[in-house]
């Protein structure tokens, strides 16, 4: 094993959060703000890229790093290691409602691509957070990821965090699956990602669900999402009041009275 083998716990059902066992010596990389909490003993570092490749020399690991900024991440990762006797453990917690997701690479022929607004959570040490480049313009272009998606490398554990409930679908060879674009969380490396026109007029112009579905081809597995960021982000802002403007309210008549009631309005 290239990446340290770690054991791990997932709590609850909703607001989720997972529990890393590290042994002595053993680490886990993870993205900056979703550290929970973890027990004294642990050693937390900030490093350049994902520490996969240590003997790479400064140079390589500011090259490796700088690839993380096509997918909107930071150059740098936080790095979380056991580093006295005994086991001791370590959390880390989901961003927004959903379900965390592990992934043991070693399934899927240790190579795992992901869309690249994916919530990747944290990492056993040795995996490999990188980038895969799109080769289909129309994917690049109207695929809504762009031509760039994030993809986890090694033979170790990663876990991904998905909006609302999670989806997995194993296609067959030549199984074809349509999904919204934002509700793609991953899949495994042998599956054929490309762009499909919605078409027809009324679609196009009065359907609401967008112009393209991305279509997943078999065979290998699926990861689906039932609430993309985006999409609860959206709502989020259409039921907000808009610049300190006047509230909406809720039931219009019930809202307004609501809010003489509360305080928030006054005559």
């Amino acid at each position: 094993m290239n990446a340290h083998e770690i054991d791990y716990q997932i709590f609850e059902e909703e607001m989720q959060y997972v529990e890393l066992e590290l042994d002595p010596r053993e680490a886990v990389i993870a993205e900056a703000g979703n550290f929970m909490m973890m027990d004294d003993g642990i050693r937390m570092d900030t490093i350049f890229g994902d520490g996969s490749k240590e003997n790479e020399g400064f140079l390589g690991k500011v090259l490796g790093a700088g690839k993380r900024l096509l997918t909107g991440e930071s150059l740098f990762m936080t790095i979380f290691s056991n580093e006295i006797q005994g086991k001791k453990r370590i959390s880390f917690a989901s961003p927004y409602p959903g379900k965390i997701i592990p992934i043991d690479l070693t399934r899927y022929s240790n190579k795992f691509i992901c869309q690249k607004d994916a919530f990747f959570l944290c990492a056993a040490k040795g995996v490999a957070v990188g980038i895969e480049f799109s080769k289909k313009l129309g994917r690049g272009f109207f695929g809504g990821e762009g031509f760039i998606m994030q993809k986890l490398e090694g033979d170790g554990m990663a876990f991904v965090h998905a909006g609302g409930t999670m989806a997995r679908k194993e296609l067959s060879p030549g199984e074809k699956l349509k999904i919204d674009t934002g509700c793609i969380i991953g899949f495994t490396q042998d599956i054929n990602y490309d762009i499909e026109f919605v078409g027809g007029i009324k679609n196009t112009f009065f359907g609401g669900e967008g112009l393209f579905f991305a279509t997943l081809t078999g065979p290998g597995t699926v990861y689906v999402q039932s609430l993309p960021f985006s999409r609860l982000a959206n709502r989020i802002w259409q039921a907000a009041p808009q610049g300190g403007g006047k509230d909406k309210g809720e039931g219009s008549i019930l809202g307004g009275i609501g809010d003489v009631i509360s305080g928030d309005r006054r005559f």
